[in-house]
């Protein structure tokens, strides 16, 4: 049986990239990604030996709003909770850091998974929207 390793740090840039391309999220740039990653509020992967295999992050202003991004695992990998492994690791964070109050927001590609950790549809109060800069 494989054992994995889940690391409180955001993924190293090429495992990142390539996380994202594998699992169909939109592609980010390298540069961008150069510039962005190092600014995260908190980040948390997981090794299955020495490969990145997951992957999740948490961006914002620290206080007032929060939002997970780049919550991604490895097609191979899929179905053995490594995904609730990540929003684990992530929720613990905002438990020990967020404000009361503070906003939590996500784009959920997998509903289910963000259901399970108390996250609810904003529909009909409000409509998630999204633009990627051309």
């Amino acid at each position: 049986m494989q054992e994995f390793r889940l690391i409180k740090r955001v993924a190293p840039l090429n495992d990142f990239l390539r996380l994202r391309q594998i699992t169909g999220l939109t592609p980010r740039s390298r540069e961008a990604a150069e510039l962005g990653l190092p600014l995260s509020l908190f980040g948390v992967h997981i090794l299955a030996g020495d490969r990145v295999i997951a992957m999740g992050r948490v961006v914002g202003d620290g206080a007032l709003n929060f939002e997970l991004v780049d919550i991604a695992v490895d097609p191979e990998y899929q179905g053995r909770g490594l995904g609730s492994a990540i929003m684990s690791a992530i929720m613990a964070y905002l438990d020990e850091t967020a404000p009361k109050g503070a906003y939590i927001t996500l784009m959920a590609d997998v509903p289910a998974l963000y259901l399970k950790f108390g996250f609810e549809y904003s529909r009909p109060a409000s409509e998630g929207m999204y633009k990627l800069q051309a």
